[in-house]
């Protein structure tokens, strides 16, 4: 006999119902494992994006206090020289000595930081010329004012021009003549004078102007300029040499922090729905026993207003009040609510 002989008539059925139980559980299967990828997907995004919203509000924080605590590091201005040429003698063409009034406000804001050491020095550009050879040591005199017009710190310090021999400069034209002919050098020293090393401005009364005058008639400059340079030290000194560690070690210490708090936070939250949750499980039982006891109380008060009517006789009670009272009780014993519509049909 073949083998289709030996199949029941039933085998057909059986196996399309494991089958389909078979891609059933598949469906299932499949269905919560992309549930769940889809899950872990939204859990990933809501984190990535909280780490990201951290991380850019610890950046902004770090800026924030950079901007605010760091000063500016350097600061310069040119040196404009006045004097008086109107002379009544011939021997020289300035009747007094150079003078420049340097503002020290810029954007109606002060330039020198409160509690910031600075270093104050001018910058000379002087010709090589005989009259500057011949001139020798000269002073320079600086004093600063408040805005009331209080001197608040005033300096002098001597400079002169660089010895140079005859021959070291007859030397030094003849090889660098091709520059000298081409403009791309010129014949020109120039002197860095410290003025102050390190000047700290007093909070009360902030430095507003600075005059600086050259005693010198005979002085010749081509151009000058004033730097102020901020001396760090400490934690600036840290942030200005070293920024970019700084600002990794800024970022990231915000970032921890901001991320504890929120941490901590979500915690809290978590604590607080738990407990409502709890207060809610226990308030159940809590109200619904209540509301049996509120019930047997009713219960009660019927049945002494019931007894109370059978002593005061059948005059006293009327169907009216009977079905008023009758409804607010639902609970009680069974042989009380005999009772009581055995007296029924006996006041009937």
């Amino acid at each position: 006999m073949d083998q289709e002989s030996h199949l029941r008539p039933g085998d057909d059925g059986e196996m399309s119902f494991f089958i389909g139980r078979a891609l059933l559980r598949l469906q299932d299967t499949v269905v919560t494992a992309m549930s769940c990828a889809l899950q872990r997907v939204i859990q990933g995004f809501v984190v990535f994006s909280c780490q990201l919203l951290l991380l850019f509000f610890a950046t902004f924080l770090y800026g924030s206090f950079y901007y605010s605590y760091m000063p500016k590091a350097a600061f310069s201005t040119p040196v404009h020289y006045y004097y008086r040429a109107d002379c009544e003698y011939s021997a020289s063409s300035l009747c007094s000595h150079p003078v420049a009034n340097i503002s020290l406000m810029r954007n109606k804001k002060h330039v020198l930081k409160l509690g910031q050491a600075y270093r104050i020095s001018l910058q000379l550009e002087m010709p090589e010329t005989p009259t500057n050879q011949e001139l020798g040591m000269f002073m320079i005199k600086t004093t600063c004012f408040s805005q009331d017009g209080s001197q608040m710190a005033s300096s002098a310090r001597s400079s002169m021009l660089r010895y140079r021999s005859n021959l070291l400069r007859t030397l030094r034209t003849v090889l660098l003549l091709p520059a000298f002919l081409t403009g791309a050098t010129e014949q020109k020293q120039v002197l860095e004078v410290e003025l102050f090393s390190d000047y700290t401005d007093n909070p009360y009364a902030p430095l507003v102007t600075a005059i600086i005058e050259i005693q010198s008639n005979k002085v010749q400059i081509y151009s000058s300029q004033l730097f102020v340079h901020a001396q760090f030290t400490g934690i600036r000194y840290l942030l200005f040499y070293y920024p970019v560690l700084s600002a990794l070690v800024g970022v990231f210490s915000n970032f921890i922090f901001l991320s504890v708090l929120f941490v901590l936070s979500y915690i809290r939250l978590l604590l607080m729905v738990e407990r409502k949750a709890e207060q809610l499980r226990t308030d159940g039982p809590v109200s619904e026993r209540e509301r049996n006891m509120n019930n047997h109380q009713q219960c009660d008060e019927s049945d002494v207003a019931a007894g109370t009517a059978e002593l005061l006789g059948p005059l006293q009670i009327t169907p009216a009040n009977l079905s008023r009272e009758e409804p607010h009780c639902h609970v009680g014993d069974s042989t009380e609510r005999n009772r009581t519509e055995i007296d029924l049909v006996r006041l009937k």
